[in-house]
C-alpha cells in the first residue's frame, strides 16, 4: 500500500492504519489475489481516489457506499460514481432522479461525481476494492477497519459534516456518528429494489445544503456539470 498516493493531510491522520497489521495483511491479499490473474476494481493508482479529490480539510459531506461497482470500466475509486463514457448504473439514476426532483437539476449526460468530490463531498465506499464480477468479494478483508477509522477521523476531529447514509449496512456504519457535532441523513439505498421505500422523496441535497448554510458553510454545487 505504501506506493499508493494518498493527500498528505489524509496520509498523516491515517499513518497508524497504513502500518498496522491488518493493512499489511490486505495489501498481501490484494497482491497475491491479482498475481493469481483476478481482475480488481478499480485499478490501483485510482483506490484512494476520494481522498486525493477530497483533503481531510475540505470535506464537509460524507456519502457512504458498500463496494465498488464490479463491472469492467465502472468502479474509480468514488462511492455510486463511474467516468464519462460508461452506463450510469441504477442506483446512480435515481440519486440523479432525486436530485431533480429535490433541486430542479436535470440529470447530467454522465455519470462522472468528480465534481461534487471537489466541492467538499467524500465518496466513500465501506471497501475499497472488489472482485471482478462479484459483488462484496472483498469484504471482510480489512477495509472496513480502515473506512471506520477514516469516518472516526471525521467524526471527532471535525464540526458540522453531513453524513448521507443510505440503506442498513451504511446505517449500520455510522451508528457512532455524533450527532450532536454533526447532521447524519438516514434513508433506503437508492437501488432500484428499495428506492421506492424512502429514498425518493428524501430531499438529502436540500436538506445538506440547509444545514451547512445554517452553519456558515458554503453550500454543496450539486450540479456534476459545473466546474467547482
Amino acid at each position: 500500500m505504501a506506493e499508493i498516493k494518498i493527500e498528505p493531510c489524509w496520509k498523516s491522520r491515517l499513518k497508524g492504519e497504513f502500518a498496522a497489521d491488518y493493512m499489511q495483511n490486505l495489501g498481501q491479499y490484494l497482491r497475491a489475489e491479482k498475481a493469481a490473474g483476478k481482475k480488481i476494481y478499480p485499478p490501483g493508482n485510482e483506490i484512494f481516489h476520494a481522498f486525493a479529490l477530497t483533503p481531510f480539510d475540505h470535506v464537509k459531506v460524507v456519502i457512504l457506499g458498500q463496494d465498488p461497482y464490479h463491472g469492467a470500466g465502472q468502479a474509480h475509486g468514488l462511492s455510486f460514481s463511474v467516468r464519462p463514457g460508461t452506463a450510469k448504473p441504477p442506483s446512480l439514476q435515481n440519486i440523479f432522479r432525486e436530485l431533480q426532483s429535490d433541486l430542479g437539476i436535470q440529470p447530467p449526460p454522465h455519470g462522472n461525481l468528480e465534481n461534487w468530490a471537489k466541492a467538499g463531498v467524500l465518496l466513500l465506499n465501506s471497501c475499497l476494492t472488489v472482485a471482478d464480477g462479484q459483488a462484496a468479494a472483498h469484504a471482510g478483508k480489512g477495509w472496513e477497519t480502515f473506512t471506520d477509522a477514516v469516518i472516526d477521523q471525521l467524526n471527532q476531529n471535525k464540526r458540522h459534516l453531513v453524513f448521507i447514509l443510505w440503506g442498513r449496512k451504511a446505517q449500520e456504519k455510522g451508528a457512532k456518528i455524533d450527532r450532536d457535532r454533526h447532521l447524519v441523513l438516514t434513508s433506503a439505498h437508492p437501488s432500484p429494489l428499495a428506492a421506492h421505500n424512502g429514498f425518493f422523496g428524501s430531499a438529502p441535497f436540500s436538506k445538506t445544503n440547509t444545514y451547512l448554510c445554517q452553519h456558515g458553510i458554503t453550500p454543496i454545487n450539486w450540479d456534476v456539470t459545473a466546474d467547482q
